[in-house]
């Protein structure tokens, strides 16, 4: 971890998002340009816009990556799992997936685990990130979400949609962090704004960030 944060550090980590059901070609276009302009991780979009971001990407170091289930997780595992196969053709390279909320607040583990499992396969060598919803859940359910998360083939655990009641929390990372050890990656999303929140994310343990304002942060640090 660096003693001193900067841009090319801070951009590496982001996932520039636009998830707003009102995004047009015009913002996806110009989306794509400020990632490969500052180098993020990738563009992270609702399904419809992954072949138009991919093209835009190409030749790029900046991954596409499509929400799944989004935002509510509670499709039937089988359309999840082709919405990212879909996804996963027309170029996503990674997955961001909403957990099945109903049956993890049931206590239906079973359930969990097979709508995790059934995007994992489908997704082949795209990397799953599953949103947790970290909002919904109690500290204990969240360490259970990570597990299981982790025992279906995932390869991140993600904090929040952006679109519940709220969003990524330093305690919550920690808690993430300290669930699943070095074996999966972190994500924080969710109320991302300024670099101030973005390095208190990373402190506490995430390795991405999902934020749309992924100008705004790196405006405010050091070259």
């Amino acid at each position: 971890m660096p003693n001193e944060w900067n841009k090319a550090d801070i951009a590496k980590t982001i996932d520039h998002t636009i998830l707003k059901a009102t995004a047009t070609a015009e913002q996806i276009r110009e989306l794509c340009a400020e990632a490969r302009t500052h180098r993020f991780a990738s563009v992270c979009v609702n399904p419809r816009w992954v072949p138009l971001v991919a093209k835009e990407l190409a030749g790029s170091e900046v991954l596409t990556c499509a929400v799944i289930g989004f935002p509510l997780g509670a499709n039937a595992p089988e359309t999840k799992a082709g919405e990212a196969r879909l996804a996963v053709e027309q170029g996503a390279r990674e997955v961001d997936m909403v957990i099945d909320l109903g049956s993890m607040k049931a206590g239906d583990r079973k359930a969990v685990e097979d709508d995790i499992r059934a995007v994992v396969k489908a997704a082949g060598k795209a990397a799953v990130k599953v949103i947790i919803e970290t909002c919904y859940l109690s500290d204990d359910e969240k360490r259970i979400a990570c597990g299981i998360a982790e025992k279906a083939g995932a390869r991140f655990v993600k904090t929040s949609t952006g679109f519940g009641t709220g969003g990524a929390t330093m305690e919550d990372v920690k808690l993430m962090r300290k669930a699943v050890g070095n074996t999966l990656k972190v994500k924080a999303s969710g109320g991302i704004r300024s670099y101030h929140d973005a390095i208190a994310m990373l402190e506490a343990g995430a390795d991405r960030l999902g934020t749309s304002a992924g100008i705004a942060i790196l405006a405010d640090l050091p070259d």
